[in-house]
């Protein structure tokens, strides 16, 4: 059986967030990512707070938050309060930040890369009860210090470009590879790797798409398509006979919303960044990428909450094979 883990974004109630994650401890799953969207969604702490109370097994972090809503060393404070209440069930996964949480805070992302360098660097020393004085491109540390926190909490991060990739590769404990075209995930496997063996470290690797199963579930990515089309590199737009005029009717749209930009996201656009069938071909399609890649969990987006709940089961179906 994969592994499995589940992403759920508090744009509803905590309560049903909760259930949610809840559901997916007693169907299986191993990891709770929770979205980190500023004023977007509910906050994530007192959401993983939440979850974490309600559940027995499931390992919850943020997926992902990022260093500039928040000095890293009140994020590093947070997770360790987490992992100490929850005995040891809390993970750190962190970004570069993106656009939906920045622009309404009127944060600019400043230096992302040596941020999230600097980050990841700064959080290791706390979780191990260092003592760190640091100058970082938007935060600084003097004689600063946890006095409750776990050496060997689990670093993750959730990036794109290669020289994101490459700083995982070499200094956290995960990747988290998220909606990729699927003829180029052995690019971005490579790049992890080669930061790993520069390193000499050994990152887990999280693959993470939507299942779509049915008509429904198609519908239900095809909004999430639209910016991750708009962001794709040149030579994915090309293979997939998209031309300029299409990104700008798209980029256009997204002006008025999600569900307007995806009227014109075309099937055979979403369908190379998913897993599609039914459920044995879903499973054969994903068990030949994680076996051709070596990835070690595979994550679920909910980008519903409704449909949620369905979601889950059904992938749990496709990871049991």
């Amino acid at each position: 059986m994969i592994p499995g883990s589940v992403n759920l974004i508090p744009e509803t109630s905590i309560d049903l967030i909760r259930d949610l994650a809840i559901l997916s401890e007693k169907l299986g799953f191993e990891r709770c990512w929770v979205y980190d969207e500023g004023l977007a969604t509910r906050d994530v702490y007192v959401t993983m707070t939440a979850i974490l109370e309600a559940t027995e097994k499931l390992i919850v972090g943020p997926g992902i938050t990022n260093s500039y809503t928040r000095h890293p060393g009140q994020t590093a404070a947070a997770i360790a309060s987490l992992d100490e209440m929850s005995t040891g069930r809390a993970f750190l996964g962190i970004g570069a930040g993106g656009s939906l949480t920045l622009d309404p805070l009127g944060i600019e992302r400043h230096k992302p890369l040596e941020t999230v360098r600097q980050t990841i660097y700064a959080c290791r020393k706390l979780f191990a009860g260092e003592r760190i004085d640091l100058e970082a491109p938007g935060f600084s540390f003097k004689s600063a210090q946890l006095d409750y926190g776990r050496c060997d909490i689990e670093i993750w991060l959730a990036g794109r470009g290669p020289k994101m990739l490459d700083l995982g590769g070499s200094d956290a404990d995960g990747v988290m590879l998220d909606f990729i075209f699927k003829p180029s995930l052995g690019e971005y496997v490579h790049q992890i790797k080669m930061g790993a063996e520069r390193n000499n470290n050994k990152p887990k690797i999280c693959y993470s798409t939507m299942i779509v199963t049915d008509d429904e579930a198609l519908e239900i990515v095809r909004p999430h398509m639209t910016y991750r089309l708009v962001d794709s590199p040149k030579e994915v737009l090309e293979e997939l006979g998209i031309n300029e005029k299409d990104i700008s009717r798209i980029r256009g749209a997204l002006a008025e919303g999600l569900e307007s930009a995806a009227q014109h996201v075309r099937d055979e656009w979403v369908f190379p960044f998913v897993i599609s069938g039914n459920v044995k071909e879903c499973s054969e399609e994903l068990s030949s990428l994680f076996e051709l890649h070596g990835f070690d969990e595979f994550m679920i987006p909910i980008f519903e909450t409704e449909s949620g709940a369905s979601l889950l089961k059904t992938t749990s179906q496709v990871l049991g094979g």
